[in-house]
């Protein structure tokens, strides 16, 4: 994977969070990365970043000086074993289970599990199952 590869014409482009503990968020985000197949795309003492996730300390000149709120990010993994791997993993790195590895309501085929990472921010692992792995764009209502 291209870790310097800009996409255009996507809704997100990238996305910061701002956490109190660069060591401990660089650890657990590492763990996570290994279990999903990411690649680290840089770092430095006060950030790291991996495809359009980027952490930094609330002392980097990239941050506003503010630690970011709790937020819900949801990584996409290939198969259910990806998901279990990220959970074993995470926790492992110090994030605590916010959701075991499972079939989830949302859709079928849904198997996903959910770990807070070091600041609180609820990271998930899903795998859309079989049903869902066509090209065609599924249609969701709320």
């Amino acid at each position: 994977m291209e870790t310097q590869q800009l996409y255009r014409g996507r809704l997100i482009d990238h996305i910061q969070l701002v956490v109190a503990d660069i060591a401990a968020s660089k650890r657990f985000y590492r763990a996570v990365f290994d279990a999903i197949g990411i690649p680290l795309g840089g770092e430095a003492d006060d950030y790291f970043w991996a495809d359009e996730l980027f952490v930094s300390s609330a002392s980097s000149q990239a941050a506003a000086g503010a630690l970011t709120g709790r937020t819900h990010l949801a990584f996409q993994a290939n198969d259910r074993a990806t998901v279990e791997r990220f959970h074993a993993a995470a926790i492992a790195a110090g994030g605590k289970d916010n959701g075991a590895p499972g079939d989830r309501p949302y859709h079928p085929g849904y198997y996903a599990a959910f770990v807070l990472d070091p600041d609180g921010n609820n990271i998930e692992v899903v795998h859309h199952g079989p049903a869902n792995r066509s090209a065609d764009a599924i249609k969701i209502t709320f």
